[in-house]
């Protein structure tokens, strides 16, 4: 068991907040603007955890946060013990524990699986493919539909991720080299998958707070890079929101999207080894109690 003296979880609390409240800031201020973001908007909506949450820092289980009241740190889940906060790792919710030990197989797959790339990030241009309305209806293309058409058509669409498979329009599902279902997801996903890479956020919140607030934060900045450059490869025309273009319906767009989507997987790759020790440890945690009543 460690403890936290409190001068250490003051300052990193105080630098946790300090590297996400300007997006939480934001996202807030815009909101109250009724003011919608093709790129900023996507990890406040896709995701469901919420700005406020984002902002509450938490050091993990089985530690002592000394002198810490429950006001500190805001996550009801911990418990006063010893002249501080504590949350053990066994205490995660019963109700959740088979998500635990599904979502553990699934960090640990992806991160034996050998990375894949080659998709050129034309999940956005399967989206609007003959399309009769388009998902961000307030951003223009930067290309026809004509134009947009014959780039899909002209390469082969080889997404593996269902959550983008699955805003195919109907013309461009069969096109696809791939069927994908929910079902299938823990067979397809695969870490050069810049989705791939952004679910790490969720995945790592899904453990909170069971899990160290330098790892949501970590996970949450690497997912904002990825819904960069996956906006960036889209046909949208981002340039009143201050993005240029990647543009991947040429070769030197492809190389570029290639190189920075290498660049993602492997800043993923060490943020993946940390949460799958988190999952390992509240793992550990829940069976063992199991064990010890069937003795």
């Amino acid at each position: 068991m460690d403890r936290l003296p409190e001068a250490v979880w003051r300052d990193r609390l105080a630098r946790h907040v300090e590297r996400l409240n300007p997006f939480v800031a934001d996202r807030l201020e815009r909101m109250s603007r009724r003011e919608k973001h093709p790129v900023r908007d996507f990890l406040f909506q896709y995701y469901s955890f919420r700005p406020a949450h984002l902002l509450r820092w938490t050091p993990g289980p089985d530690t002592i946060v000394e002198n810490a009241r429950p006001a500190d740190l805001e996550w009801i889940e911990f418990t006063p013990t010893h002249g501080g906060l504590f949350l053990p790792a066994a205490s995660f919710p019963a109700h959740r524990r088979s998500f635990v030990r599904w979502a553990l197989g699934y960090l640990e797959g992806i991160a034996a699986r050998p990375p894949v790339y080659g998709c050129f990030g034309l999940h956005e241009w399967a989206m609007v493919y003959r399309a009769e309305q388009v998902r961000h209806e307030r951003t223009p293309l930067r290309l026809s539909p004509a134009a947009i058409a014959d780039v899909v058509e002209s390469e082969e669409l080889c997404c593996t991720h269902f959550d983008a498979y699955r805003f195919f329009t109907p013309a461009a599902v069969p096109r696809n080299q791939y069927e994908l279902t929910r079902d299938v997801t823990d067979q397809f996903d695969q870490r050069g998958c810049i989705h791939v890479t952004m679910d790490l956020y969720r995945y790592t919140y899904k453990l909170a707070p069971w899990v160290t607030g330098e790892l949501i934060a970590d996970a949450f900045l690497l997912a904002w890079q990825a819904r960069e450059l996956d906006m960036r490869a889209s046909p949208y025309d981002l340039a009143e929101y201050g993005f240029e273009p990647i543009p991947i319906e040429t070769a030197a767009g492809k190389e570029d999207y290639v190189r920075q989507q290498r660049e993602l997987a492997a800043a993923a790759v060490p943020i993946r080894l940390r949460l799958i020790e988190e999952y390992r440890k509240v793992s550990r945690a829940i069976v063992a109690p199991q064990r010890n009543d069937s003795r």
